[in-house]
């Protein structure tokens, strides 16, 4: 069987991903953008070893942090394990829901077109015509590799919005007040825990890649380290975005997928597990 762990960030999912992979013997396969890269630890909040408790995890720090890894990627990574993992009950976590549609719905991409590199062009040219293709682009000017393969990305293609595998999709969530309290300590935490250090790192190596650029806790600190913004406006906007991508993420898993909502029981966690067990128990016939 296939159980599909989502959630707002920072709700517990990592949590109930690995009481469930222990419950049902199962791998887990992560479904967040930001953690298949490598060395995005802190700010990704990526389990650590310790977290993981032993159970086999798959795409998650795999990727090297210039590598440009895309939806498309993941949609292959992603089946190639569940297909190779037949036998095997398997628990895909994170909160990224376009990987997760893309890893289990009928939906088809089209082959990039490689044969233009766009040589004659400076770095400023290529930036320009990104921007004609997408007016929110958010991409920095010099990452001449991204821009390029933008220039060349073609459309994504849904042909039905069916699933191809078998599977339940399981949804932690929580009051807004209290999911805001959460993504500020956890902030608050990643800074304690040596945030700014991780992303310095990159900074000082003049590494701007998509990850770096878009991601959340990074991004921001770049501004910080480029001098735009002070550290204690870094770390608040950190804060702000988090809660924004906390609201879109609830939109996108409301809109796009099936989700059976539990709400989590921060005093008792095992209480929402149990519920959890239960409901999978009653709604899917489960291996054990």
């Amino acid at each position: 069987m296939i159980i599909c762990i989502v959630g707002p960030t920072g709700v517990g999912k990592t949590k109930m991903s690995v009481a469930l992979a222990k419950k049902y013997n199962a791998i887990i396969i992560n479904c967040d953008a930001t953690q298949v890269y490598k060395e995005l630890n802190i700010g990704s909040a990526k389990a650590t070893p310790e977290e993981r408790e032993g159970i086999p995890h798959y795409l998650l720090d795999c990727k090297e942090i210039n590598e440009d890894y895309t939806v498309y990627d993941y949609q292959i990574d992603s089946r190639k394990i569940i297909e190779e993992n037949r036998n095997r009950n398997i628990i895909i976590v994170g909160g990224t829901g376009l990987y997760l549609k893309a890893a289990l719905y009928d939906y088809r991409f089209e082959k990039e077109d490689k044969a233009n590199d766009y040589k004659e062009l400076k770095n400023e040219d290529i930036y320009k015509l990104c921007v004609k293709k997408n007016p929110n682009l958010n991409i920095h000017p010099n990452n001449r590799r991204r821009l390029i393969r933008l220039l060349n990305k073609q459309s994504v293609e849904q042909v039905e919005p069916k699933p191809i595998y078998k599977h339940i999709i399981i949804g932690l969530t929580t009051s807004r007040d209290n999911l805001y309290n959460i993504v500020n300590e956890r902030v608050d935490k990643m800074v304690e825990e040596g945030l700014i250090d991780e992303a310095r790192n990159f900074y000082d190596k003049k590494i701007y890649t998509k990850p770096l650029l878009n991601a959340i806790g990074y991004k921001e600190l770049y501004k910080y380290f480029s001098g735009d913004i002070t550290l204690e406006e870094a770390i608040d906007t950190i804060k702000k975005n988090s809660r924004h991508y906390a609201k879109r993420q609830y939109t996108f898993f409301n809109n796009q997928l099936d989700v059976n909502w539990f709400e989590v029981n921060y005093n008792d966690f095992g209480k929402t597990i149990k519920e959890v067990e239960e409901f999978i128990k009653e709604n899917y016939d489960a291996k054990s």
